[in-house]
């Protein structure tokens, strides 16, 4: 690999700070994360552009039907019409609205989840802000969500809005749980909750061809999925977007928002889409490290972009495939077998780890992770619930 290719990013930062040699330090370290914001704001916001198209044109090549093919070439310049929309169209705030938390609630929103991603490390040495408890921070920083969300539900003064705010908050509490939690063994595993830490501890290679990521471990794969599925329903996306499901009437929390306040919000989805995604790839797919080290010559934010392009697929995918689920059932997978089973993913990832972290660990870290699935399949078994319907139809 060329290192000059791989590090060309930090090489041109360097050369920007290099015009303020002579300067203070302080004034060197605020040009630094300046530089460090916008490229993540240029980034991920171009990100956020390509995949409105992208998802749309996907959902389509899934349903049988055309994506966006009208504006520009391929229709790739549908997302600048759908800016150009959003901004010429007119801010309807109500009249008995709380006009200040109506307004600061999509800010606030958007402002969360950008932080959440400074903290992800991109490729070697790409990490925009190396913070000791980085795990700790991110989580941190996502959590106020729900307050935003409380925000927007409250400052709207609207009985649908309040009532979508207090049933998006419950949803959300109730998968942050075993989100956090799934991310336990992996800190415990590595002893750190720095992420640049954490993806170091996936380097290298088990027989010289198997990536030493997390996911390839019974404890590392469960995590994973349990992890996924948390960021499914902390993204609002199907099939866990019941506080906003966009074919119903109403859009819960943002029935109330119009124009570039409501673009705010789906801007802010997307953008906590990418963060969890990130975050996943990071902690169970070894961040940057290549799959096979015959790759190692690809970039690394390259192996990171591929590997974060592949979960947000998976994401658009589900969209074009379930249904949406009912608010009962999503709160009782929650509690019921989510948050069992990541605990069990905590206890297996012990079990590994006193076993020696070789096959005889493996195999017992799959032993508990079995024994607790099939307890759970057998004490949550819902066929008695869900019994063969007689269909009567009139003669």
């Amino acid at each position: 690999m060329s290192v000059s290719i791989d590090q060309i990013f930090v090489s041109g930062k360097r050369w920007l700070l290099s015009w303020l040699a002579g300067t203070p330090d302080w004034a060197i370290q605020i040009a630094s994360s300046l530089i460090n914001i916008f490229a993540l704001l240029a980034v991920f916001l171009t990100l956020f552009a390509l995949m409105s198209v992208l998802e749309r044109k996907i959902l389509g090549r899934i349903q049988n039907r055309y994506g966006p093919n009208r504006v520009g070439p391929f229709g790739l310049l549908q997302p600048v019409a759908d800016g150009i929309k959003m901004l010429v169209k007119e801010d309807i705030v109500p009249v008995r609205a709380d006009k200040i938390v109506h307004f600061l609630a999509p800010v606030l929103i958007a402002a969360t989840a950008i932080l959440a991603l400074g903290i992800i490390p991109y490729g070697r040495n790409l990490t925009p802000f190396t913070i000791d408890g980085g795990i700790l921070f991110f989580f941190a920083v996502g959590s106020t969500t729900e307050l935003a969300v409380f925000m927007a539900g409250w400052g709207s003064n609207n009985k649908f809005s309040m009532l979508g705010a207090m049933r998006a908050i419950a949803q959300m509490i109730s998968y942050e749980l075993p989100l956090v939690i799934t991310v336990l063994p992996v800190v415990m595993i590595v002893g750190s909750l720095t992420p640049d830490t954490i993806v170091a501890a996936q380097d290298d290679y088990v027989f010289g061809f198997v990536p030493r990521w997390f996911v390839f471990t019974p404890w590392g794969a469960t995590a994973f999925i349990l992890f996924f599925v948390s960021g499914l329903v902390e993204s609002n996306r199907t099939p866990f977007d019941v506080p906003e499901g966009e074919s119903e009437i109403v859009a819960g929390h943002m029935t109330e928002y119009s124009g570039f306040k409501y673009a705010t919000f789906f801007m802010a989805e997307y953008i906590g889409m990418f963060a969890i995604t990130g975050l996943a790839t990071t902690l169970f797919l070894g961040g940057w490290h290549a799959p096979v080290r015959a790759l190692e010559f690809i970039p690394s934010y390259v192996w990171f972009f591929v590997k974060l392009g592949a979960l947000l697929f998976v994401y658009i995918w589900l969209r074009g495939t379930l249904p949406r689920t009912r608010v009962d059932q999503i709160m009782n997978f929650a509690w019921k077998f989510m948050l069992p089973m990541a605990f069990t993913c905590v206890i297996a990832a012990a079990v590994w780890h006193y076993a020696g972290r070789g096959l005889r660990g493996w195999l017992w870290s799959l032993v508990v992770i079995a024994i607790a699935y099939t307890a759970l399949s057998i004490v949550l078994d819902t066929r008695r619930k869900f019994a063969p319907r007689t269909y009567r139809f009139a003669e």
